[in-house]
């Protein structure tokens, strides 16, 4: 039986002001959510012997303060923590760990659904972030600016 392909772009942002702010905001909220719903998880099985679901935490999810952001990022990061708890559980993987700010991989995913993320030629466009990016850069920025990454899928 024949899978489905998968296409990978590899994209150089050159993000404005407004963007990095935007794409900070969303990497730090992802990381928060991955964070709280993890020490929830924690907390409720060390009192209650119980865990949270994905369905669960993404009930809870709709309650929080984070409408800013691409709610798929957080989502994700949701699948992300339900993935590390099946493998511990199943495959004998280390525990879950809390995300760190220090940490120097700062990245968050995000899937794309329908015309959430769309990409033309030299340009992709990127939910909540308003405006098209390019491969090549843009006049007035310097070949060195700091890149953020992020993983579509």
């Amino acid at each position: 039986m024949v899978q489905g392909m998968h296409k990978a772009f590899k994209f150089r942002l050159y993000p404005t002001r407004e963007q990095m702010t935007l794409i900070n905001k969303t990497i730090g909220c992802c990381r928060y959510v991955y964070n709280h719903f993890l020490n929830r998880r924690i907390n409720l099985y060390r009192s209650e012997q119980k865990s949270f679901t994905y369905t669960g935490c993404c009930k809870e999810l709709t309650g929080l303060w984070l409408k800013e952001v691409d709610s798929m990022a957080l989502q994700q990061s949701l699948k992300d923590l339900d993935s590390a708890y099946k493998h511990f559980f199943q495959t004998k993987a280390g525990f879950p760990k809390f995300k760190s700010k220090k940490h120097p991989k700062q990245s968050y995913r995000t899937n794309a659904n329908g015309s959430s993320i769309q990409v033309n030629g030299n340009h992709i466009k990127l939910p909540k972030l308003g405006c098209k990016f390019s491969r090549q850069p843009c006049a007035g920025h310097p070949p060195g600016n700091t890149l953020f990454r992020c993983c579509v899928t």
